[in-house]
């Protein structure tokens, strides 16, 4: 099938991205969220970043002009009613994503494929809130979606083979490497991998083994990572990782995913990392700064 139009529900940090990548690659986008505040704040990330590339000379006036020309937003989920791919970026919560794939079953034509970004959640789980559960697919891009070349292709139980490819012509076509995911099972490849050395690194720093410098500085130099996982929570979001933890713990009951209780505690204290100011490190000053005490 052809896609044209393409609807993103959400306008954070992910959606935005997803909705700045694909009106570049010529995609008619509408972003969506609950708020014109939260869709103000989308547009003005994407014009932010657009106005980087365009001063650092990665792209031209017409292409920064074309893109924006490209996109609209919305707070009715009503308007993905001529779209041909939707892709969901709310909240990591089963709950919220299934009320949401819900909805959009009802409003989208038949031929409208569902995709999430969700970083953890099994896709046939989505896809059960649906009648359509052949044309469900998960789609997890990586942060920041613009330069993070990756986008893993995830196929539910039910998903057709022609939704999988449809899905990532897609993915390619606004500039990404892509990788299949043939069977369902959370996490997927890349989050499967990571999460468990993130938790472990949250255990080393609970236990006082060594600093959030050290730990990242020894993962950066000795395995070439280019962040650490502590830093790279920060970046992520600290609340993201333990719900993404969390679904794979649920999916699996394997305990290595099971955030320690230093997660969860800064969790109830608000300290998530870049978007709050202070995580693992403090950003009240703008930059990454050191205080944690060992």
């Amino acid at each position: 099938m052809e896609i044209k139009n393409v609807f993103v529900v959400g306008s954070g940090l992910m959606g935005s991205g997803i909705a700045q990548v694909s009106a570049f690659a010529g995609y008619k986008v509408k972003m969506h969220d609950v708020k014109e505040e939260f869709t103000a704040k989308g547009m003005e990330s994407i014009k932010s970043s657009l106005g980087k590339f365009l001063s650092k000379e990665k792209i031209t006036r017409e292409q920064h002009d074309a893109a924006l020309s490209n996109l609209t937003t919305t707070t009715d989920l009503s308007d993905a009613s001529d779209a041909d791919l939707v892709v969901e970026a709310v909240f990591e919560k089963l709950e919220v994503k299934s009320e949401v794939f819900g909805k959009l079953d009802q409003i989208c034509p038949q031929h409208t494929i569902l995709a999430t970004n969700t970083s953890a959640i099994p896709i046939s789980s989505i896809a059960a809130a649906t009648k359509r559960p052949d044309k469900v697919v998960g789609t997890h891009f990586f942060s920041p979606v613009p330069l993070m070349r990756l986008c893993e292709i995830i196929r539910g139980l039910q998903t057709s083979q022609e939704t999988m490819d449809a899905a990532e012509r897609w993915a390619q076509s606004v500039g990404k490497e892509t990788v299949r995911v043939l069977k369902d099972h959370a996490g997927f490849i890349a989050n499967r991998l990571y999460l468990p050395m993130g938790m472990e690194a949250a255990r080393m720093l609970e236990a006082g083994v060594a600093t959030p410098e050290d730990i990242d500085k020894a993962m950066r130099l000795g395995y070439n990572l280019p962040m650490g996982p502590l830093e790279l929570a920060d970046m992520t979001g600290i609340d993201v990782l333990a719900n993404a933890c969390m679904a794979i713990y649920n999916d699996t009951g394997d305990p290595k995913y099971y955030p320690p209780p230093l997660v969860h505690r800064m969790i109830a204290s608000g300290l998530l990392g870049r978007k709050t100011g202070k995580g693992y490190y403090d950003y009240s000053s703008g930059k990454q700064e050191s205080y944690w005490k060992v």
